[in-house]
């Protein structure tokens, strides 16, 4: 019992670490993706595109990665293959940076495809204030359709009280 709970405390540990790296490559991403390819083509360097989808945990991953069950594994595996067509492309380009930018559009998309289908197998990385976020879904109500009823509810209950105020009560009649 003690070893199957330190397993999945260590798998939960891998998750974690990979959910973050995942989410740091990804806010890079969103942050610089302008600003990299205005210095690829001012500096005729490919450094500003590489540092951005550095990976931070790369080292040792295998060690980490039969924690987590197959599933998962082929997951984590998707998103670091989609990453790597990435790097590949950023390091070995001879295309123009209008060009690059449009191929890297293409390779963005199916990396953040990875990357949700990685977040939901996953889950979100461990925020440093420790609180979890929690997966909502919103529910969408016809907002028209509740003020309606609430409208009605109100002007049915105004009117009994009008005519409670302004009619006498009724008498039986001798």
């Amino acid at each position: 019992m003690a070893r199957r709970k330190k397993a999945d405390e260590m798998a939960s540990r891998v998750r974690n670490l990979l959910a973050m790296d995942a989410a740091g490559i990804m806010r890079r991403l969103d942050a610089r993706k302008d600003e990299m390819f205005a210095l690829f083509s001012r500096l005729r360097s490919r450094e500003p595109l590489l540092d951005t989808i550095t990976s931070r945990y790369a080292s040792g991953a295998f060690d980490q990665l039969i924690h987590l069950p197959e599933q998962e594994q082929a997951v984590v595996d998707l998103y670091y293959a989609r990453l790597e067509e990435l790097r590949w492309y950023f390091t070995y380009t001879e295309d123009m940076p209008g060009t690059a930018q449009l191929i890297f559009s293409k390779l963005h998309k199916r990396l953040e495809e990875a990357y949700r289908v990685l977040v939901v197998t996953l889950g979100p990385p461990m925020p440093p204030d420790g609180a979890r976020v929690v997966d909502v879904e919103a529910v969408r109500t016809d907002a028209t359709k509740v003020t309606a009823a609430k409208t009605l509810e109100r002007t049915t209950a105004s009117a009994r009280q009008r005519r409670a105020q302004r009619s006498p009560p009724e008498q039986d009649a001798p």
